[in-house]
């Protein structure tokens, strides 16, 4: 494993709640523009996380990587989607690109490994 994105996911979290904190205006602003970006409209909210995770890994944002393959998965990307995604982002973002493809399609695995467990721990309780 190259980086463990679910800690680098949850460390930065913390690190944004300062930021929060510090610049509430802006983030608020910030959140607001997310929450429209996202809205599904044409294009439907898992098409605009793929979109998102092909930017991250063209401009080169390894947070950015983690949080948009941890909603990847939970809007129900599959891994074919996002190995489709990996290929507009390298076509788009040329040789750096094809490293962070990798990076993300680590992530989106790290993540869906994440819900499996998290859905088998939920039906063993039931």
């Amino acid at each position: 494993m190259h980086k463990n994105w679910i800690d680098l996911t949850g460390e930065l979290s913390t690190a944004l709640r300062e930021v929060r904190g510090g610049a509430p205006d802006v983030m608020k602003g910030f959140s607001a523009i997310a929450q429209a970006a996202l809205k599904a409209n044409a294009l439907d909210t898992k098409t605009k996380e793929l979109i998102a995770l092909a930017i991250s890994v063209a401009t080169r944002c390894d947070g950015c990587i983690g949080f948009h393959a941890e909603a990847a998965v939970r809007q129900g990307a599959t891994r074919e989607e996002i190995m489709e995604t990996m290929g507009m982002a390298i076509y788009m973002g040329a040789g750096p690109s094809v490293m962070y493809a990798a990076q993300a399609v680590e992530a989106y695995d790290q993540f869906v490994q994440k819900k499996a467990a998290a859905e088998t721990a939920n039906s063993a309780v039931r």
